[in-house]
C-alpha cells in the first residue's frame, strides 16, 4: 500500500526562541490533525521592539498522514 501525506503551511511564534515556535506549531497542529509526521522550517523572522527581539516567528510546512 502506498503512503500519502498532506502538507500544510503554518505560522507560529514564541517569545523564547525559534525552536520553541516550532514546538508550538506541532503542539497546536496536533490538536486538530492526527499523525503529524514532519515539520520543515521554511522561514525565520522576528518582531523587534525598542531594539530587542520580542517574538521569534517561523513559517513552516507540516506533513501528516491521510486516512
Amino acid at each position: 500500500m502506498s503512503k500519502v501525506v498532506k502538507v500544510i503551511e503554518v505560522l507560529s511564534e514564541s517569545p523564547k526562541s525559534w525552536e520553541d515556535a516550532a514546538g508550538n506549531a506541532v503542539k497546536e497542529a496536533q490538536k486538530s490533525l492526527r499523525d503529524v509526521k514532519s515539520i520543515y522550517i521554511k522561514d525565520l523572522s522576528a518582531e523587534v521592539d525598542n531594539g530587542k527581539i520580542v517574538n521569534f516567528r517561523i513559517t513552516a510546512k507540516l506533513s501528516f498522514k491521510l486516512e
